[in-house]
């Protein structure tokens, strides 16, 4: 029996990982296109590779996917983060988890997991063929005929795609063909652009609880904030732009971001605190930062946008100029014009129809035999370590189920 898995990435490696261990009979086989794989688990977390998040509990993990919330909640009762961290020890990769909830391997080095994971695929046998792009995909009786480059073929009893995002795909058209719907492929986790950015000069500044919404339909949301020499960055700027994916789109991208910078205090709050600087300060100068979350220089950004002198003190301070700070500290408006995507971490929103796979199994509603796993479903999460979680999840279901087929098919 042949089982085999296009991709390379993370979850083709555990989706051809879990049938070999399913079924030690198989003979299984990983094609990746490039020439090398596990790609994006090098690069993730800055090469330390946010390999998943420390969130045990299926219906809260499942809310941190804008696309694939309600199939993934199932899912992750089969295969969560807990189970995840306890396969990688099994295999001598301990974690670590950071107060943001993300985990990394002790090592600080994405090398760790692909070393792990190439390992594994080595002694259960798994074959990996680099320079095997899938040119086309056939039905033939109960088999499937998958035509590679170079004029190669296989003849597969049962087959996962794992392809990644399907943005530059050329299966797309066969897809259709075998009944399968595509969803808008579209971007997500992608930082901010600036018109006539006002703060370019201040590139690297960051802070560490920002609250970030996109105007008018976006809902607020919360994480560090980096300013970049082209606009905003960081996760709440990526989670802003995974969760308003479709929406931003439509408006090519072009609209207004508003950001509360002082996220610790009510405007209510920073009212009396300014009222309180008046009296208990007033010799002391505006332009002195009493904000500790706040860069000092940010702070001077704020003062002079909002016209206020640098000489100025809080007993001087007028009631405009202090609304007016208080405005740029609570609710910065700017207008942005286009997005920065780094293309080797390119996250999609979009791909196959998620009515049309049982994810009890991971397997084709439309064809027996065909299972997905991975980016290439129209399932995406916010940046943490989510997006590897839903690729180990339908990796691990999608490999289990071939397996388990394979032995009803011998027994038959």
């Amino acid at each position: 029996m042949i089982i085999v898995v296009i991709g390379g990435g993370a979850a083709g490696f555990f989706a051809a990982i879990s049938a070999a261990e399913q079924n030690p009979q198989a003979k299984v086989h990983i094609l990746e296109a490039g020439n090398r794989v596990l790609r994006k688990v090098k690069i993730s977390g800055g090469g330390r590779c946010n390999l998943t998040h420390h969130c045990f509990d299926p219906k809260v993990l499942s809310t941190h996917y804008p696309r694939g919330e309600r199939e993934l909640r199932g899912a992750f009762h089969r295969w969560q983060p807990q189970d995840t961290i306890e396969w990688f020890e099994r295999e001598g990769v301990k974690t670590k988890t950071e107060p943001d909830g993300r985990m990394f391997p002790v090592t600080d080095r994405s090398q760790t997991v692909i070393d792990c994971l190439q390992n594994r695929a080595r002694k259960l046998g798994i074959e990996v063929k680099l320079g095997c792009r899938l040119e086309s995909i056939k039905r033939v009786s109960h088999d499937w005929l998958l035509s590679l480059s170079g004029d190669q073929t296989i003849i597969a009893d049962k087959i996962c795609l794992a392809l990644g995002s399907l943005k530059e795909s050329n299966i797309l058209a066969q897809l259709r063909e075998l009944g399968h719907t595509i969803d808008p492929l579209l971007p997500s986790l992608f930082a901010f652009n600036l018109e006539d950015h006002p703060m370019k000069d201040l590139s690297g500044l960051s802070v560490q609880m920002a609250q970030v919404q996109t105007l008018p339909f976006g809902k607020p949301q919360s994480g560090p904030l980096l300013i970049t020499h082209r606009g905003f960055s960081g996760p709440a700027i990526l989670k802003a732009s995974a969760w308003d994916a479709k929406e931003l789109a439509k408006l090519n991208y072009k609209f207004e971001v508003a950001i509360n910078w002082i996220t610790s205090l009510s405007t209510a709050a920073l009212q009396d605190m300014f009222s309180k600087f008046r009296t208990e300060c007033p010799t002391q100068r505006v332009m002195q930062n009493p904000f500790a979350e706040i860069p000092k220089r940010l702070w001077h950004r704020f003062v002079s946008l909002s016209q206020i002198e640098e000489k100025i003190t809080w007993a001087h301070l007028s009631r405009e100029k202090r609304l007016n700070l208080q405005k740029h500290l609570t609710d910065f408006r700017l207008p942005v014009n286009g997005k920065t995507t780094n293309k080797d971490e390119f996250v999609t929103c979009g791909g196959v129809c998620l009515k049309e796979v049982d994810f009890r199994t991971m397997e084709s509603k439309k064809q027996t035999g065909l299972f997905f796993a991975g980016e290439c479903l129209n399932v995406d999460g916010i940046t943490g370590g989510f997006n590897f979680q839903a690729a180990w999840t339908t990796g691990r279901i999608a490999g289990e189920a071939m397996g388990k087929s394979f032995e009803k098919t011998t027994s038959a």
